[in-house]
């Protein structure tokens, strides 16, 4: 059969065999027991209601041995066997241009080259994944197949629900990821919904279909390096920053300190994703023994080299032994996957990384006190460093969420606050999102390097001419980003589809995205899709990262991302999805993002004049309310460029007034 042969396909009528189990795969790692005898007999009818009564008979053991196994039903047998990567548009099977862009971010999610655990359908952050399992996929891909452009495919945490009849202007995708009732958002209540197989944690861009590597991150670290170092008021040649974590996200941060110009230690337990890392030049080297750790380090600052270094072990030996040479660290942080703390998402001290997976799955209250002994270990380790003037920042993965919960020393003098700000506190927050500025990419439906070169150009150019007129307020964002683009193409980013991503306000992202498409009208690129990270302005209720600097009382509030995700939604996006969990744990913050696909038409341009208005100034509204002072310059300029926008402004309480 032909590749869109296969897609047509969906679930086949005649079962494939079963699929061998390769061991040189990154898997995910067995989740806990957590379904009651009952409840392993409810998963079960539930896996095997996507196949015709008379396959149940076959296909009963096998599921009922992936539950018992890896604690979830993957359904290994229904793996495609084609490769999986973002292929050019025009090789997909379909009736709607915007169902095959769909289709192709898809795969790109789950190309071996960008997803984290490929066979378990997780994209990154250890569980965020794209599908349950693979009957969800191939019935997914054969709906987009066949849909119109007067249908929407609704998407239930991975199961595609039906295509409904709707119209050209609605999106072609909704998608919902763990929306559960909040009484049950509780770690174990995903456990047990996701291994009964009717909740997932789509995290932020892989439930979305919206990821494009470690790219994605790299620009936003890049920038927090670069404004950390500007913080402590140093230069980054001849600085350390030392973190943890090369997995999908947290994979960026040594290529973002290469960037950046200063000397990266990264320490990661998982070898697999180090070598990985290193074969894809997001590392310059591995070093597996502390001892030799130390005096390459010390070599590295006496040259002011610019080099990132993955220690293969665990964080906290590389915390306590430079503070035992006195070896100064000038920024820390760490971004292990803390959202998901006994389940993959930190490791503890003192165990390989085989045996804390084994204790993980056959003891996992064991494990759990292990990690939390780990967390006040390492939380011990930062202080001693931080006393000695190293600018420590929480990098929003529930690290001192879950250090406090551990009984870690991390609480300021008045016992409420952390005594460390996240970066968006300190650096995203007041520096960019308040001003409009978030993680605006693009793909290149394509696939062809060419047109992704042209976009550069083309945005930069954009970004120049913009940056001419430009107040002094954003003077130094719109720098960075300039930089930023000139070198994309020299640092090699593209890690599966060809992408982009790039900082830029409300005002950047709609005269690039115009530009785009003018560029497509003229036949100079293919179609170019849209989209953003979730973690961005408007994107993201998250009170200890996305909105960490919102300080009205309104940070446990999730109303702007239902917002945005509905504003988007009737606004011109093609697709659009709103998630519990996202980057820092599931029940700890509600986000949403979208995509839209461009194609050169008037539509299109009417489409993305709208919709990306809203997506940003959303944001900027409601942090403008908060009375923060960047968003409201940002508010009140783009009110003077739109004048049908009118936002309510905030009085300013003066200070002393309270005072009683």
């Amino acid at each position: 059969m032909t590749f869109k042969e296969q897609i047509l396909q969906g679930i086949p009528s005649v079962l494939p065999n079963p699929k061998p189990y390769e061991v040189e795969i990154n898997h995910a790692p067995k989740r806990k027991e957590i379904l009651s005898d009952e409840e392993k007999k409810l998963a079960l009818k539930n896996a095997l209601r996507y196949f015709k009564p008379e396959h149940h008979a076959e296909l009963l053991p096998e599921f009922k041995a992936e539950l018992e196994t890896y604690g979830r039903i993957y359904m290994y047998r229904l793996r495609p066997d084609y490769k999986m990567y973002a292929r050019p548009i025009s090789e997909y099977p379909g009736k709607s241009e915007q169902a095959k862009a769909i289709m192709l971010m898809i795969q790109n999610n789950l190309d071996y080259a960008v997803a984290q655990h490929p066979h378990e359908l997780i994209t990154y952050g250890g569980n965020g994944a794209v599908f349950q399992n693979w009957a969800q996929y191939l019935l997914t891909m054969k709906y987009l197949a066949e849909m119109t452009d007067e249908q929407t495919l609704a998407m239930y945490s991975g199961h595609p629900m039906g295509l409904f009849p709707s119209h050209k202007e609605a999106p072609r995708v909704v998608v919902t990821n763990g929306m559960v009732i909040p009484n049950y958002s509780k770690p174990d209540d995903w456990e047990k919904m996701n291994a009964l197989g009717v909740s997932q944690y789509g995290q932020m861009t892989a439930g979305s279909y919206m990821y494009i590597g470690p790219q994605g991150i790299v620009h936003g670290t890049t920038i927090t390096v670069l404004n950390g170092f500007r913080k402590i008021k140093k230069s980054p040649k001849g600085g350390l920053f030392v973190t943890s974590g090369l997995g999908g996200m947290s994979g960026a941060q040594p290529k973002a300190g290469n960037i950046a110009g200063c000397v990266t230690v990264c320490a990661e337990v998982n070898p697999k994703i180090t070598h990985i890392r290193h074969s894809q030049g997001w590392i310059n080297e591995i070093i597996e023994n502390i001892d030799e750790l130390v005096p390459r380090v010390k070599k590295a600052l006496e040259n002011n080299e610019i080099v990132s270094i993955a220690y293969l072990g665990n964080v906290v030996d590389v915390w306590e032994r430079f503070d035992q040479e006195n070896l100064h660290i000038d920024l820390g942080s760490d971004q292990t996957s803390l959202h998901n703390p006994w389940a993959g998402g930190y490791y503890p001290i003192g165990y390989t990384f085989e045996e804390s997976n084994d204790l993980m799955a056959n003891n996992p209250d064991k494990f759990k006190e292990e990690v939390q002994k780990t967390l006040r270990r390492h939380a011990d380790a930062i202080n001693k460093h931080t006393a000695k003037g190293t600018y420590f920042f929480d990098y929003g993965n529930a690290f001192l969420l879950e250090a406090s919960r551990a009984g870690a020393d991390v609480f300021a003098e008045n016992h409420i606050d952390f005594k460390y700000n996240s970066y968006v506190q300190d650096i995203m927050g007041p520096m960019c999102f308040d001003y409009g500025f978030g993680p605006f990419r693009w793909v290149c439906a394509s696939g062809n390097p060419e047109d992704l070169a042209k976009t550069d150009k083309i945005a930069c150019d954009v970004l120049e001419e913009m940056m001419k007129n430009s107040p002094e307020e954003i003077q130094q964002q719109m720098a960075d980003n300039i930089q930023w683009i000139k070198g994309a193409q020299e640092n090699k980013l593209v890690v599966g589809s060809q992408a982009r991503i790039l900082y830029a306000d409300a005002e950047g992202r709609i005269k690039i995205a115009e530009a785009f498409n003018q560029a497509i009208a003229r036949g100079e690129i293919d179609y170019i899709i849209l989209g953003r990270d979730h973690h961005d302005v408007s994107g993201t209720d998250s009170p200890y990262r996305e909105t960490s600097n919102i300080y009205d009382g309104s940070r446990f509030t999730a109303d702007m991302a239902i917002q945005n995700v509905i504003g988007d939604s009737f606004r011109g996006a093609t697709w659009v999805s709103i998630h519990n969990g996202g980057g820092v744990g599931w029940g700890e913050v509600i986000n949403g993002g979208f995509g839209m696909v461009l194609d050169g038409t008037k539509e299109a341009s009417r489409r993305l004049q709208s919709m990306l208005f809203w997506d940003v100034n959303n944001g900027i509204s409601r942090r403008s309310w908060a009375r923060n002072e960047g968003a409201i310059f940002a508010i009140k300029r783009a009110m003077e460029t739109q004048p049908l926008l009118k936002v309510t402004i905030p009085n300013i309480v003066e200070d002393g007034l309270l005072d009683f």
